[in-house]
């Protein structure tokens, strides 16, 4: 069939109908149909993908919240009985002392040596001092000297008297001039104060002979107390000098029957420490063996910088078993104020709340708040936020929250903890 198209001059020019443009439609009509399934397949995946995904997610979330990690828990309880504090030391000798030399001359005879037990009084040297002697001779000698001196002038002094007396009556009598009254008056008063001034230059004298005799004694060098020659830093014929700046020093004497040892107390146990509470000694190197003392003295005040009292132990080494210098461990029972709640470590959390603690509550978290007496170490002593029987969760999770589901695993009742 023959199609007329218009032309330019308002006429129709028929064309001839090939056919191709109704198939051209119907290829064009099956494309876009096509191409609007293709769309809505993908659309249709899409939606059925993300909604799986959600779907997932959903249950990733619920199986989080849902689960209930498997915690290890302890019984926390109440400790009544004394605080046992566990407190490094030193043992020092109960006393010691370096003798001096107050003599000057030449060592002349040595009796001990370094480990020597002596007893007070005991001759430890012999320091040879002729300067010395013969001093002490001079000045006995000047002694006796102004003795003799004061005699002589107490006799001149009875004999001024009776001229005085009998001069006085003539005078008054007439028969001796008052001139010679007035000679013999000033003649007694002269002798009397010869008599005077002789009895104070012996009073020095006697003075300068017992300083001197008391130096002589020194020449004997003696031990203060019982104890053991700790060092020696002489031999016969060593030169000692007795200037109390450059003196020699000879020999240290330290006394290891009762032995010290200085402890710091922390100030939590200031309180409850009193003079004369017993006190347990061990020594690593001497295992098995328990030491007795007791608490004899304390400083009465804290030390600023440590907040610590220092006290000091005595412990009775009669046998000798300990020296001085030695390590040890002091171990006091301080009684406590209050019972208190003793909480491992290892189940302390602390953020930015500061310390807490989670309880397992029925297989639920709850976060307590912590008020903490005294941190000992490996544990810390709860003045409050936990109760006695309360089921503490050991190493809590890093996520754990208020609230949070678990699965306890219980442990031993946490006991009495010690401090370090």
């Amino acid at each position: 069939m023959d199609q007329h198209v218009p032309v330019t001059d308002g006429t129709t020019e028929a064309v001839a109908d090939t056919g191709t443009t109704p198939r051209r439609r119907w290829i064009a009509r099956g494309l876009g149909a096509t191409a609007l399934v293709a769309v809505g397949a993908a659309v249709g995946f899409g939606l059925w993908n993300r909604s799986a995904l959600d779907a997932q997610a959903t249950t990733a979330r619920n199986e989080t919240r849902d689960a209930r990690p498997l915690v290890r828990t302890v019984v926390v309880t109440a400790v009544q009985g004394p605080k046992v504090d566990e407190l490094p030391g030193t043992t020092s000798p109960f006393a010691s002392a370096t003798v001096f030399a107050r003599a000057t001359g030449y060592v002349a005879t040595r009796n001990v040596d370094i480990g020597s037990h002596v007893k007070a009084g005991d001759v430890l040297a012999v320091i040879a001092a002729p300067d010395l002697d013969q001093q002490l001779a001079q000045a006995q000698a000047q002694l006796a000297q102004s003795t003799a001196t004061l005699a002589q002038d107490r006799a001149n002094q009875r004999l001024a008297d009776v001229t005085n007396q009998r001069t006085t009556k003539l005078v008054a009598q007439g028969w001796a001039t008052k001139e010679q009254g007035d000679t013999d008056s000033s003649n007694q008063q002269a002798t009397t104060a010869a008599v005077a001034a002789a009895q104070a230059s012996i009073t020095a004298q006697q003075a300068d002979v017992s300083r001197l005799e008391q130096l002589t004694g020194f020449e004997k060098v003696v031990a203060p107390f019982d104890g053991v020659v700790s060092s020696r830093n002489f031999d016969v014929g060593t030169l000692t000098t007795a200037d109390s700046s450059t003196g020699t020093s000879l020999l240290s004497i330290v006394q290891t029957n009762t032995l010290r040892i200085q402890i710091f107390v922390p100030q939590e146990d200031y309180f409850a420490l009193k003079d004369g509470e017993d006190a347990a000694v061990t020594v690593p190197q001497l295992p098995g063996r328990v030491f007795h003392g007791r608490v004899a003295r304390t400083a009465g005040a804290l030390q600023p910088g440590t907040r610590t009292l220092l006290a000091e132990v005595d412990v009775d080494n009669a046998d000798g078993a300990l020296t001085a210098g030695l390590y040890c461990i002091v171990k006091l029972d301080i009684p406590r104020a209050s019972p208190v709640i003793v909480l491992p470590s290892q189940a302390v959390i602390f953020d930015e709340h500061g310390l807490s603690a989670a309880v397992d509550h029925d297989g639920t978290v709850q976060l307590r708040h912590l008020d903490v007496l005294a941190d000992n170490g490996s544990s810390l002593d709860i003045r409050a936020g936990l109760n006695e029987g309360d089921q503490v969760i050991l190493n809590p999770p890093v996520n754990v929250v208020d609230g949070m589901r678990v699965q306890a695993q219980a442990q031993p009742a946490a006991g009495t903890a010690k401090t370090s």
